[in-house]
């Protein structure tokens, strides 16, 4: 149901938009002393109804209980930027842009979606505050009292800001040994029927329905059954629990499709991220080139054989790529067999243990980076031969390779570093990977990259 405090809050925040996106640009006509005309009114009328106008488009509007502020903010962007692009076009066409003032227009343009962003976390904020004092709540039937059930329940009881509250859970099957439930008070209240009771009598705002998918015919009984209630339903199938890789929806024609395993790269953040690599790996490498010469003339005067060493390895999508390092060892092994690394490992020049010690050894990778064939930040690459060897045995081993491979990556930082001689060292690097991809930003590429400098360089695993 559109709960009517759902739909006062929705009619605030178009409120509120329009006074920050008005107040941004009189603000700024005054800050630069610029008179304002009837232009900037018109300007200003044109960007609130547009906004409101995109903004719908991009249910800015509808209720983001639950839901990220990173999800919300992009679709701030997104409206936006929309915005920016018809006003362009208007005042391109009309011949109207020498009557505005360059510097508050643009300075408008960059600044209005940092306040209608900060306003909005401030609302949630605020709202998250008295949602945990019960103010503006939601009521919530959980269908189904085993596993799936359960996390629904623990995650909305460990998010109080949220708003919404589970009443209790509801099935039909039996129990089978030691149901485990949330906590106190969240209980067992009875069978669907009492859920569709309940529902009906308008005591239920959401039911979220977390049974089996093998269990579809119950689930399309009680959808059908709960269309006659007021109540929002959800169906949270059992393998959202599962940790899936950049969950999304999708289309396949007009079928919604799920993506389960999908790189985090589409559109806008795979601009980002290349961009970040672009900018980042050339201001690197302009900082660095003296060195690398210096290095350069190090290795090959402390041992014979090439300065770089050339190894191929998986990268992005599973494709072969040659990554570049400073050659540290008196053998250049790229084989079917390779011997990973071990500490006092007597391949090692003792030119080349500095070199590993320090992480000097793969500056040459950010010209890979630049290349295209790598990134500064994601998961290390393996060499070909261990990659055949663990893929058979970690589960999840090539998810990794959704992404490009990097220079440093969350494993690297997290402690797990340097010779995987165990079993269990892999499948933890593998987790850190594949917690990496799922979670990426650019402010934990930005984290990832400062712990790396501050502790890594040196760090007691690096042989």
């Amino acid at each position: 149901m559109q709960h009517k405090a759902n739909s006062r809050v929705g009619i605030l925040s178009a409120l509120l938009d329009a006074v920050f996106v008005g107040c941004s640009l009189f603000f700024l006509a005054t800050a630069f002393d610029t008179h304002w005309s009837s232009n900037y009114s018109l300007a200003l009328v044109s960007a609130v109804g547009l906004f409101f106008f995109f903004g719908q488009s991009q249910d800015l509007y509808r209720s983001w209980r639950g839901a990220a502020m990173q999800q919300e903010a992009i679709r701030i962007w997104v409206a936006w930027f929309w915005v920016v692009l018809v006003l362009l076009l208007l005042s391109y066409s009309t011949k109207t842009s020498t009557e505005y003032s360059r510097r508050v227009i643009l300075v408008w343009f960059a600044a209005t979606p940092f306040l209608l962003i900060m306003w909005r976390m401030l609302m949630r904020l605020v709202l998250g505050l008295l949602r945990e004092r019960d103010i503006n709540n939601r009521t919530v039937a959980i269908a189904g009292a085993r596993e799936n059930g359960v996390h629904v329940a623990q995650m909305l009881l460990s998010s109080p800001w949220m708003g919404l509250r589970p009443v209790g859970f509801f099935d039909d099957r039996a129990q089978t040994g030691s149901r485990p439930l949330a906590s106190p008070p969240v209980q067992v209240l009875g069978n669907l029927d009492d859920l569709v009771e309940l529902a009906t009598k308008g005591k239920i705002d959401i039911v979220y329905i977390t049974l089996p998918l093998r269990a579809e015919e119950r689930i399309r009984t009680l959808i059908s059954k709960l269309s006659q209630s007021t109540a929002s339903v959800y169906v949270i199938p059992e393998f959202f629990v599962s940790d899936l890789m950049n969950l999304t929806w999708s289309n396949v024609g007009d079928l919604p499709a799920i993506s389960v395993f999908e790189t985090p790269f589409f559109g806008v953040d795979g601009w980002l991220k290349n961009a970040e690599d672009f900018v980042l790996g050339s201001i690197i490498l302009l900082i660095v080139f003296i060195p690398m010469i210096i290095i350069g003339i190090g290795v090959k005067l402390s041992s014979p054989g090439p300065v770089i060493f050339k190894q191929t390895r998986y990268g992005l999508r599973g494709e072969k790529i040659a990554v570049w390092k400073f050659r540290t060892m008196n053998v250049c092994e790229n084989g079917s067999d390779i011997k990973q690394v071990s500490r006092d490992d007597p391949r090692v020049t003792r030119f080349g243990n500095f070199l590993r010690k320090t992480s000097l050894d793969e500056l040459p990778q950010f010209i890979n980076v630049l290349q295209g064939s790598m990134s500064i930040v994601g998961p290390r690459p393996h060499a070909v031969a261990h990659n055949e060897q663990y893929r058979k045995i970690v589960d999840g081993y090539m998810l990794r390779h959704k992404v490009k491979p990097g220079i440093t990556g969350l494993a690297q930082v997290s402690g797990w570093r340097g010779e995987t001689d165990t079993l269990e060292k892999m499948q933890k690097r593998i987790e850190y990977d594949l917690a990496y991809i799922r979670n990426w930003s650019l402010w934990l590429d930005i984290r990832i990259i400062f712990r790396t400098i501050i502790k890594e360089f040196a760090g007691e695993n690096a042989y």
